[in-house]
């Protein structure tokens, strides 16, 4: 992976981590659906705005349909699942849940791209899975796992999520990775106002000002750029290699855990940042396969 490639992932993983708190913030003004459907109708005006801009051929016939699918995959089931999880369960089970994605989209790359994960990178994800754990003091008495409805729903979300890079990658042989983000998101905004688009407007109408800062910022810089930063990086690195970056999101929740939430710091917060980052230190700089 380029090393810019690696810090803007780093740096998009901070954001998506307080993305989980901007859900939170927006609890009091939307359903699960509501904010699904305003972050990525948000996303997809953004991203229209720019279209004469965005580089690389647009996707056409079968390539359409294609980019159109995975938008309604993702932006329309996967985040109205995952949003509804993370209302379900605490921040903190929201964050030990997340460490699962990696790994799942790593075995999703391995079987439908027959992308090889270095056993290297097999002791990253065990770290850093180990690491969230150690973050969040899952032992403690005042931990509180959330029902399995909540975790089924969350896991559930994460394989809809997975669906972007596996269906992303083989399209960018042939279209411009910001063009498929747009139409995906254009498709998952008419998927999402089918669903509850009267209600979601109804809602929208009534929030703060607050409320629509954090939209803006869900929308513009965690989708339009965040996604696109995913699709540039996984054009040319494994997508097993990519997903290890999400391990950095529980280590940037810590301060936003002490400082907005106020937390105490505890033993598990260093001992888990220090795992989390072995992991990505060992995951990232894995040997590739001789071929």
């Amino acid at each position: 992976m380029k090393p810019a490639h690696l810090i803007l992932l780093l740096l998009f993983n901070v954001f998506w981590a307080v993305s989980l708190s901007a859900i939170q913030a927006l609890k009091p003004h939307l359903d699960y659906g509501g904010i699904a459907t305003l972050r990525f109708g948000g996303a997809a005006v953004s991203m229209m705005l720019v279209w004469p801009w965005l580089p690389g051929a647009a996707p056409r016939g079968r390539d359409f349909w294609k980019a159109s699918l995975m938008g309604v995959i993702v932006f329309t089931l996967g985040h109205r699942l995952q949003v509804w999880g993370n209302l379900l369960g605490s921040a903190g089970n929201s964050s030990v849940l997340m460490a699962v994605e990696p790994l799942l989209t790593a075995v999703a790359a391995a079987v439908f791209l027959r992308e090889h994960i270095a056993p290297q990178r097999w002791l990253g994800f065990s770290l850093g899975i180990v690491g969230v754990a150690l973050l969040n003091r899952v032992w403690a008495a005042d931990f509180k796992w959330a029902g399995l409805t909540a975790s089924a729903v969350f896991i559930a979300s994460f394989l809809s999520e997975a669906a972007y890079s596996i269906m992303g990658k083989p399209l960018m042989t042939r279209v411009g990775p910001m063009k498929i983000l747009a139409v995906s998101l254009v498709a998952g905004t008419l998927a999402n106002l089918a669903i509850d688009g009267p209600t979601t407007i109804a809602a929208a109408a009534k929030m703060p000002a607050s409320a629509w800062a954090w939209v803006a910022f869900l929308s513009v810089i965690c989708t339009s750029l965040g996604y696109g930063l995913w699709l540039v990086v996984i054009r040319e690195t494994d997508v097993n290699v990519t997903a290890m970056t999400i391990l950095a999101q529980p280590v940037a929740g810590v301060p936003v855990a002490v400082l907005w939430l106020g937390e105490r710091l505890h033993a598990g917060h260093l001992w888990g940042s220090l795992a989390i980052v072995a992991g990505l230190a060992i995951g990232l700089y894995a040997k590739p396969r001789a071929t």
